[in-house]
């Protein structure tokens, strides 16, 4: 062979390369990208139900709503969200300047009715004691003042003109009475001043037990009214997990028996304490009410998810969608799959992530339906809305 003849074999090769890369260059994007993408179906797997994961929140022990019970202004606030306080710290107080002129003048009204008591009691006594004289004629001075006590008076009463016991028993009785109105009018005085000293309480918002503020409603200057929301005050020393559970699944629940959970937050289960299971059920949802008791609060917040394992008998069947472990992404933090739409465009939606198999596949609570198809180890350029059209499937 000449030279001639294999420089132009050479050439010939070195420009179908290069053609071939130029050619495969102006593929269009789309079908390179969607070579290496695979799509895989959503899977069920009927399994023993011998656990039964029922959602609810994690809530305080102890939490109160704390409500304005007197229309006023707040003239006083003693924290903010996150503080603490013990047992009997005033927490808001309503100004209460009006209620403090009314009980002055119901203390003046008190002292009056007392000295009105005082001076009953001694004209009582006095009539008991000393007769009063005015029911008897007075007669003169000397020898004539002296007759009428001593014959004048006895012969009307002796004649039945007059009965001298009888008036004395009205004189007696109408000083029982007034000495009785006294008491009662300052009976009436102290139940005034009472009545205020209550309303001033109502002014006053105390805390009922070692807590926290966890929502305040208010603030310093604002006009309230009886029944208007303060704040909600809590003990966070101890928390609790409220779940509602199927009636089926309580026959298997005792007061005081160990369960597992799963909060927000926390990578592994753990064990809580059942505290209170509720005597009646929801006529509408059919479930009954369940408290359990966390032992340690640790970073757990009022308000977390928290999904508790309840057991159930090993008869029972639940059906589990199953889908590989490497479907699932995390956008913003959140556990994401890529589903393929009716219209084979991708859809991301959040996804509930039960267990781990150890066959590689994941547990999947909510977010996907059965017989849905979901993007298997999706590249990180495909976003929501991707077209699969010309996606080769492995």
């Amino acid at each position: 062979m000449k030279i001639n003849d294999l420089i132009f074999i050479t050439i010939t090769l070195l420009l179908v390369m290069l053609s071939s890369s130029v050619l495969a260059s102006q593929e269009p994007k789309e079908v390179q990208a969607t070579k290496s993408l695979s799509i895989v179906p959503v899977k069920t797997h009927s399994v023993p139900a011998n656990r039964l994961f029922v959602g609810g929140a994690v809530a305080a022990h102890k939490s109160v709503v704390l409500s304005a019970q007197m229309p006023g202004r707040i003239v006083s606030l003693s924290g903010e969200e996150g503080d603490h306080f013990k047992k009997g710290d005033l927490l808001v107080k309503i100004n209460d300047d009006e209620l403090l002129v009314r009980r002055q003048i119901a203390l003046a009204q008190f002292n009056t009715a007392s000295i009105a008591v005082n001076n009953a009691g001694v004209q009582f006594h006095r009539q008991i004691v000393s007769p009063s004289t005015t029911n008897r004629a007075p007669g003169g001075m000397g020898l004539p003042g002296m007759f009428d006590q001593l014959v004048t008076n006895p012969m009307s009463d002796l004649m039945g003109t007059r009965d001298y016991d009888v008036e004395r028993g009205a004189d007696i009785a109408a000083a029982r009475a007034q000495l009785e109105q006294a008491h009662q009018a300052l009976e009436q005085a102290r139940s005034q001043i009472y009545q205020i000293d209550t309303k001033l309480r109502d002014t006053l918002s105390i805390a009922p037990f070692d807590g926290v503020i966890t929502n305040k409603k208010i603030e310093e200057g604002d006009t309230v009214q009886p029944g208007q929301a303060l704040l909600i005050y809590e003990d966070l020393s101890v928390l609790q997990i409220v779940v509602d559970v199927p009636g089926r699944a309580t026959h298997n629940l005792k007061e005081g028996q160990s369960v597992h959970a799963r909060i927000d937050g926390l990578d592994n289960e753990i064990l809580v304490n059942i505290s209170k299971i509720f005597p009646t059920s929801d006529p509408v949802r059919h479930t009954t009410r369940i408290k359990l008791t966390l032992s340690s609060t640790g970073p757990i917040s009022p308000g977390s998810y928290a999904e508790v394992s309840i057991p159930m008998s090993s008869t029972t069947q639940k059906k589990h969608l199953l889908i590989p472990s490497t479907a699932i992404i995390e956008r913003g933090g959140l556990p994401s799959v890529f589903v393929i739409n009716g219209k084979n465009k991708t859809e991301l939606r959040l996804v509930r992530v039960g267990e781990r198999l150890s066959s590689g596949q994941v547990i999947i609570q909510y977010g996907v339906k059965e017989n849905e198809s979901v993007l298997d180890k999706p590249p990180a350029f495909i976003t929501s809305g991707y077209d699969i059209k010309l996606l080769r499937i492995k």
